[in-house]
């Protein structure tokens, strides 16, 4: 039965799923990165949402912010380099806007989703366009704005779709940013693995909801 609104606890479970989508992808993620830079980023996001799963199962989060700036802060601190800042501040600003809500609904998702892309093009001044997760990002917030309204099965499925039509996207930009940059037009064909492991995320969010 899909659900209509996610618990604190609910909220937990669902990013340890997450956690756990990051974790048995790596190998996805790190020949994604392979192909466009030095493919360290599936180890990467494996270390980082290890580090996640195993704070969000040492101690219940207390609220539903709380659920996400504790993921957010495992990543920053267990990660280093640019995907700990990064998939870091999605988290930790996401969830900051989630303060004072005692469930998780669609509203909670577009403010999470907007909040944590403005963190993230904020610290690494990435745009749509560039090759990097905000191509996966930011069409995920687009279109979680649109559908804040609906329930939360049905936006977080059209979110996911959304995201992952920003992933495929991204297979037809030149990098702007990081070791992918210097590939020029030979990066043109593969998705950006940033946005790679966004689509994981939100999938792994939308596979719980909709259980």
């Amino acid at each position: 039965m899909p659900k209509t609104t996610l618990s604190k606890e609910e909220t937990t479970a669902m990013l340890i799923q997450a956690c756990d989508a990051i974790i048995a992808a790596e190998p996805m993620l790190s020949e994604a990165d392979r192909n466009l830079g030095d493919g360290d980023h599936g180890l990467g996001m494996q270390r980082g949402m290890t580090a996640a799963k195993d704070k969000l199962n040492a101690a219940a989060p207390d609220s539903v912010e709380k659920a996400f700036s504790t993921v957010g802060m495992a990543m920053m601190s267990s990660m280093g380099g640019a995907s700990g800042a990064i998939f870091g501040t999605f988290f930790r600003n996401g969830g900051k806007a989630l303060a004072g809500k005692d469930v998780l609904d669609a509203a909670g998702l577009a403010a999470f989703f907007q909040a944590g892309v403005d963190g993230v093009k904020q610290r690494g001044g990435a745009a749509v366009g560039d090759k990097t997760c905000v191509d996966a990002m930011e069409p995920a917030a687009q279109k979680a704005a649109e559908v804040a309204n609906a329930s939360l099965a049905d936006a977080i499925t059209a979110i996911a779709a959304a995201t992952e039509a920003g992933k495929e996207a991204s297979k037809a930009m030149v990098a702007k940013f990081g070791r992918a940059k210097t590939l020029g037009e030979a990066c043109i064909g593969f998705p950006d693995a940033g946005a790679c492991s966004v689509v994981v995320i939100v999938n792994a969010m939308r596979d719980y909801i909709t259980a």
